[in-house]
Parts: C-alpha cells; sequence; structure tokens
C-alpha cells in the first residue's frame, strides 16, 4: 500500500512535502477520528483555527487536510473527501495593490540582453525569466521543471502544479523554444553532474537543481532598473492583471494561472475607479 509521503510526492514539489506532513499529523493528532470525519466536523476544526491563526495560514491548512482525505480515498479508506467541498471566503489581510505592479512594457525589458557574471548561466536566467514574464510561473513551478515537461516540438510545457495551483500545459513563446533548445542541448549538458539524479531542467553553476533562493537571488539583480518591489510574486501578479485588463476571459486566464477557484483569478481584475481608490488609500496622508 502506498504511504502518506508516496501520495504526496506524486503531485507536490520536494520542499511541500514536508510541511503537508507537518500539517496533516497535527490535524490528526487534534483530531482522533479524523478518518471518520463529516463535512460539519471538518468545519468545526477549521472554525478553532479561525480563533487562533490569520486566514492565509487556516487557507494553506485546510488545502493540507484535503489532501489528507484523497489520501484516504487513494487506499480505498474512505470513498470521499468531506472537505472538498470547502470554500473559504475570508478576507486576506494582504490584498493585491494593482498600482504597485508592472505594465507589460516593464516587464517585457526584464527579458532584454545583459552582461552576466557567469556567462555560461546566461541562457538559464534567460529561461528563468522567460517563464516568469511569459508563463507568470511561481517558483515552486519553475524550481520543480522536468525536461520531460518541455516538448519543444508541440511547443508546449507541462506545468506540475502545488499546493496552491492546478497542473496545465501552457504554451512556449517562439524565442522561448530556441533558448530552451540550446540550453538543453549544450548549456545544461556542460552544467550536468552526477549530483543531478532527478532530471531536473534548471540547474546551478554546481551542476545541481536550482532552488527557490536561486531565482530569488537571480530576480534581485534586476531590481535596479525600477522603483517598485520586484520580486516573482509581483512579476506573476503583472502578468495576470496585465491579462485581464486586456478583457481576456476570466476562465482562460484561470487556467493559465492554474488558480483552483475563478474568486482567485477574479481579485486581479479592478475597475480603474476602484485601482483610484486604492491608490489614494494608500498615498493620502491623512489616515
Amino acid at each position: 500500500m502506498i504511504s502518506l509521503e508516496q501520495f504526496l510526492r506524486q503531485s507536490l514539489r520536494e520542499s511541500s512535502v514536508e510541511s503537508y506532513l507537518y500539517s496533516i499529523e497535527k490535524y490528526k493528532k487534534a483530531n482522533r477520528n479524523a478518518d471518520k470525519y463529516d463535512y460539519q466536523k471538518v468545519m468545526q476544526y477549521i472554525e478553532l483555527l479561525r480563533n487562533n491563526y490569520q486566514p492565509s495560514t487556516i487557507k494553506a491548512t485546510l488545502g493540507c487536510i484535503k489532501r489528507y482525505y484523497d489520501y484516504l480515498i487513494e487506499i480505498e479508506k474512505r470513498k470521499d473527501n468531506p472537505a472538498r467541498a470547502i470554500r473559504l471566503r475570508d478576507k486576506t489581510e494582504n490584498p493585491i495593490q494593482l498600482q504597485d505592479l508592472f505594465t507589460e512594457k516593464e516587464l517585457q525589458s526584464l527579458l532584454n540582453p545583459r552582461k552576466e557574471r557567469y556567462p555560461f548561466l546566461a541562457k538559464r536566467n534567460k529561461i528563468i525569466m522567460s517563464l516568469l514574464v511569459h508563463q507568470g510561473l511561481r517558483i515552486g513551478e519553475i524550481e520543480n521543471l522536468k525536461l520531460s515537461d518541455i516538448d519543444l516540438e508541440k511547443a508546449t510545457i507541462e506545468v506540475t502544479g502545488t499546493a496552491l495551483t492546478n497542473n496545465r500545459n501552457l504554451p512556449l513563446k517562439a524565442e522561448q523554444i530556441l533558448l530552451l533548445y540550446e540550453y538543453i542541448n549544450h548549456d545544461r549538458t556542460k552544467l550536468k553532474t552526477w549530483r543531478n539524479d532527478n532530471n531536473k531542467l534548471l540547474l546551478g553553476k554546481l551542476g545541481t537543481p536550482i532552488r527557490t533562493e536561486d531565482v530569488d537571488y537571480l530576480i534581485t539583480t534586476y531590481q535596479k532598473q525600477y522603483k517598485k518591489k520586484l520580486t516573482a510574486t509581483t512579476i506573476r501578479q503583472s502578468v495576470l492583471a496585465n491579462l485581464l485588463t486586456k478583457n481576456n476571459d476570466l476562465r482562460v486566464v484561470q487556467h493559465f494561472a492554474g488558480h483552483k477557484h475563478p474568486d482567485t483569478t477574479e481579485k486581479y481584475r479592478q475597475t480603474g475607479l476602484n485601482a483610484l481608490k486604492t491608490a489614494i488609500d494608500k498615498l493620502h496622508p491623512i489616515k
């Protein structure tokens, strides 16, 4: 029988598995009969969490609980997931500030050629930045990419979801196809060592798979070009907000982003009047 850890590893990146196991174990200890819980029992636990934790923490915990019941279904210990229908509407403490995001033109400037400190990492760095700008990927999704996720003939990339996003297949831009071909067949081959045993697409200068901090550092090297704060999160938020500004269908953008629910995508849409009000609320000296 497959273990819970093995089950989680099928759909989560390595760094997420440990936190999921911790949250699930905590849930089981607090609820001895959790494997037999119904919807109401799960909601009672969520209500207890609301007395002590922020909405973002509660939503993350709920995601872990849902995976736990999916596992019980997988091993045929249950036939249903009592948490599946739960949708939390708690007010988030950090609403997206659209006036702080980047325009399409500003994002495109991240892809301009530049002199790299390590020339042999130049193509890899361009690929990372292009995945942020063109596909709006989260760092965890970039970190988790494998060679088999790239289909140059079909010009697509298979993105493995995270705790917050779904799996999805996205098109590659024309310039990415040549860039990836050259990197995979030349640059990556030179970087690859015995340390890389999991076929990860993007490698560091020592041949090991890139980590979150590697991507974070790369992004900071572009910060001096902007007055606004540049992070992987603000890049992704900007990409999604720009798509909605162009009146793209909400469902299309939801799939592109990998959002599990349309209301997550909806928060990136804002009318001109609302944007003005947000800016006034933030900048007005009288608070």
